[in-house]
């Protein structure tokens, strides 16, 4: 497969709960996304949404998650960042121990020992010992842990009841995607 011709975006899906933030992800991101979800992944977004083709539609490359071939699992191919989301527990601890035996967690391992940004998008709740020590560890060698808690702040003053899981995850989304460069269309500053 030929490099692409400017830096993309990588997209990681793993096995947990949140896959509509995936989708909004890939439908807002101004760089073309290349996506690789685990098998895991694809098995929730099936109980979610009824699968994957939402997400695939937008992204402009696709990988599967034993394709060690794949440029994602170089370093010298330019990237914006990567963001892995939903990112399980268990592929926390994948990234926090230096294992890349899977596409999503060696192009996470790229990202961190280039310097670039790698996101976890953490969806896991309530959270053992393990699971923070594993994103201390993630955080210390140059992750990002962005938890799946929506900014709130964001629908200050509105009816719970009329803001929808969209609107929260669209927010969330809206602060990942500022995380990697690109401005926010509303920030605290204009709600407040």
């Amino acid at each position: 497969m030929a490099q692409a011709d400017t830096p993309h975006l990588i997209l990681g899906i793993t096995g947990a709960s949140g896959i509509h933030a995936a989708r909004l992800l890939v439908e807002k991101s101004p760089w073309p996304v290349d996506l690789v979800a685990s098998r895991w992944g694809r098995n929730v977004a099936a109980t979610e949404c009824g699968g994957m083709q939402a997400i695939e539609a937008h992204a402009k490359r696709l990988f599967t998650p034993d394709d060690l071939f794949a440029p994602l699992a170089s370093g010298s191919v330019a990237a914006v960042g990567m963001v892995v989301l939903p990112c399980s527990a268990h592929t926390l601890a994948q990234i926090a121990a230096g294992l890349g035996d899977s596409l999503i967690t060696r192009a996470a391992h790229c990202q961190l020992k280039e310097r670039r940004p790698l996101i976890l998008c953490l969806r896991e709740a309530p959270l053992t010992l393990i699971d923070l020590d594993n994103a201390r560890r993630a955080s210390a060698a140059g992750a990002v842990i962005m938890p799946m808690s929506p900014p709130f702040f964001m629908f200050a003053g509105a009816d719970p009841k009329t803001v929808s899981m969209d609107d929260l995850l669209d927010a969330y989304v809206d602060r990942v995607l500022a995380l990697l460069g690109q401005r926010p269309s509303r920030t605290w500053e204009d709600i407040r």
